[in-house]
């Protein structure tokens, strides 16, 4: 008898009265546990059920009461779906949401400066006085017709930085304005200097760099506007018409 396995054979005899002895041997095997997992989790080809088979499962576990969670959800009436949006208002809905996009991440000025170059500071402050507080293509003109030797290398570092401005900060070129221009020093460029007699000199070339900061402001039209605005305001009628302005700027009383 092997170990694990109990093959158990009986033989029965039955006599049957009145009749000859019939022998009969009937074969038991007990239950064996090895086998049985074998064939219960045995890896093979799982034959596919048909629709027909899974309709009729399905309808004898709900019978029974015994249907799964994801069949009984799946029976649920579905809800209406919302009525598709048309392209047209799809774009527009994306072009706010780009313009809100815009204005949250737009910048208010734009700060920019030339290089370190051979001038000095009070040379470069005469230019930089020249162009704040004008608009910035005003500025860039004035310096296309600059006798000043540095007047070119300006106007080009006013085209890159109102270039810039646009493309990177979003600003509006048109209202575009050298809100601030100022000067600062930079490091002497040592240079020897030779002079008689086997003796030198260290000449010390001066060097300076132009800021410039961008921003928002008033056209050259909306500035005549307000300064015409501002004149007319000021004029007082010759006694046509009797105001009740205070006057101003009266000589002591005892002049009068």
């Amino acid at each position: 008898m092997q170990r694990g396995l109990l093959n158990v054979t009986r033989t029965f005899t039955a006599v049957h009265r009145g009749g000859p002895a019939q022998f009969s041997q009937v074969r038991c095997a007990s239950l064996n546990p090895f086998g049985w997992m074998r064939e219960k989790f045995a890896t093979g080809a799982r034959e596919q059920e048909s629709k027909e088979e899974l309709a009729a499962a399905k309808r004898e576990a709900k019978a029974e009461g015994q249907l799964s969670v994801f069949d009984t959800v799946s029976q649920q009436p579905v809800e209406e779906k919302r009525p598709a949006i048309s392209e047209t208002s799809a774009k527009a809905s994306k072009a706010v949401s780009q313009d809100v996009k815009k204005s949250k991440h737009k910048k208010k000025e734009h700060k920019y400066s030339t290089a370190a170059f051979k001038i000095s500071h009070r040379k470069l402050n005469m230019l930089g006085n020249q162009i704040s507080q004008k608009p910035i293509n005003y500025a860039i003109l004035q310096m296309q017709f600059s006798e000043k030797r540095a007047s070119k290398r300006i106007m080009n570092m006013l085209a890159t930085a109102r270039d810039h401005a646009v493309r990177y900060k979003n600003l509006d070129l048109d209202k575009l304005v050298v809100a601030e221009a100022w000067t600062n020093k930079y490091k002497y460029l040592p240079k020897l200097e030779p002079r008689g007699r086997g003796h030198y000199g260290i000449r010390h070339s001066p060097r300076s760099k132009l800021h410039v900061l961008l921003k928002e402001g008033k056209t050259l039209e909306e500035e005549k506007a307000a300064e015409r605005a501002k004149k007319l305001k000021r004029i007082v009628s010759a006694n046509a018409v009797r105001e009740d302005k205070p006057l101003r700027g009266l000589p002591a009383m005892w002049a009068w």
